[in-house]
């Protein structure tokens, strides 16, 4: 995050905050500027175990953790927690080898992998649960000399990122972009070389939106087979900007840091821009389709939306976290962690590219953080 973009941030957090000092502080919170509708709760915060709590993984979540970190470092003085943005396969690898305390991934734990076996089995036996508490758009970012508007839909990003379309005048982008002028320039498509949550997501959704154009696959590995691979989303983002005629896709506080242009998506109901508003329409209508307090969100019919003023390429971070099987200290830190980012925490995610959590979902999170033993 810029110093601009944190210095807001860490001004909201101090005006969000009802009581620092104590052992157990009740959080309340608010965000200002009326583009994000802000849940309301109470919760109290118990203040104590382990002084450093650590956690690793997704960089879609970065600026979110900044955010978090800061509210909780004033929430419980002298308590501290250390984030590392290696990306999401990493945050996974690092939390069921027992490494760090908390996982950060844009994808859940997956059975087929492993992950979920080798999660509970650092829990000491016991599950592990995805708890979504970071919730931001993907942006599609393009560099083409004069072309300030664009629209693209599911089809079309399928063929681009396969390599079907290559170049910008194309008639399909055409069909999409009546009346604009589009350049005979070849495409350089920009992709995570690392593993990725922002890529299983991004690839979930051409599989979802593509009416069968991307035939590819998911997972956290780009599938597409063309294009330069940037190192995590800064990577992507600066490629982005110094390749002419390049496109790819990015958390959206990557694209505006770099001052990105961003594509508008139309699924079909006519093209919506990414704002907090059209990102927020579109998660609303997430569902949880993960058992108990493992949240882990259904996003295939998100994904495939035609709903009018939704913006549907949104993706979900989950921190993954041992349901039992910490230490009494660590379970102690993590829960006043996880309850002040779920709360105070969320001042100021509008400002750093993100979406405030839904009632729905900060309400389910916080019964999961409370069950944590």
């Amino acid at each position: 995050m810029t110093n601009k973009r944190g210095a807001a941030a860490a001004a909201a957090l101090c005006l969000a905050l009802s009581a620092c000092g104590s052992d157990v502080n009740t959080v309340r919170w608010s965000i200002g500027g009326g583009d994000a509708p802000a849940p309301t709760a109470t919760v109290p915060v118990e203040c104590g175990g382990e002084q450093a709590l650590t956690g690793e993984g997704s960089t879609a979540q970065k600026g979110a953790m900044d955010v978090f970190i800061a509210a909780y470092t004033r929430q419980c003085p002298g308590f501290q927690m250390s984030y590392t943005a290696s990306g999401s396969g990493a945050g996974v690898k690092q939390f069921v080898s027992g490494i760090v305390d908390i996982g950060g991934s844009d994808s859940a734990l997956k059975a087929e992998k492993g992950e979920v076996e080798d999660a509970a089995a650092r829990c000491g036996g016991n599950p592990a649960w995805n708890l979504p508490l970071v919730f931001g758009p993907v942006a599609v970012v393009y560099q083409v000399d004069g072309l300030t508007d664009l629209t693209l839909n599911g089809a079309v990003l399928a063929e681009i990122f396969s390599g079907a379309i290559t170049r910008w005048n194309d008639p399909a982008i055409a069909a999409l972009n009546g009346g604009t002028a589009l350049p005979d320039l070849p495409i350089a498509v920009v992709y995570r070389a690392d593993e990725s949550g922002t890529t299983d997501n991004f690839q979930k959704y051409l599989t979802a939106a593509s009416d069968g154009a991307w035939t590819k696959g998911a997972g956290k590995t780009f599938n597409g087979g063309i294009g330069q691979g940037g190192q995590g989303s800064p990577g992507v983002a600066e490629a982005v900007a110094a390749s002419r005629g390049a496109i790819g896709y990015v958390e959206w506080s990557f694209a505006q840091d770099k001052g990105l242009r961003m594509a508008a998506i139309d699924s079909g109901s006519g093209p919506v821009p990414l704002s907090v508003e059209s990102a927020r329409k579109a998660i609303e209508a997430a569902t949880i389709k993960g058992k108990g307090n493992d949240l882990v969100l259904d996003l295939d019919a998100l994904y495939a939306s035609d709903s009018p003023g939704a913006y549907p390429l949104v993706l979900v971070t989950y921190e993954i976290v041992c349901s039992t099987g910490y230490s009494p200290g660590t379970v102690t830190a993590v829960k006043a962690f996880l309850n002040t980012a779920a709360t105070a925490g969320q001042a100021g995610m509008t400002e750093s590219g993100y979406v405030p959590l839904p009632d729905k979902f900060q309400s389910r999170l916080l019964d999961a953080i409370a069950a944590i033993r």
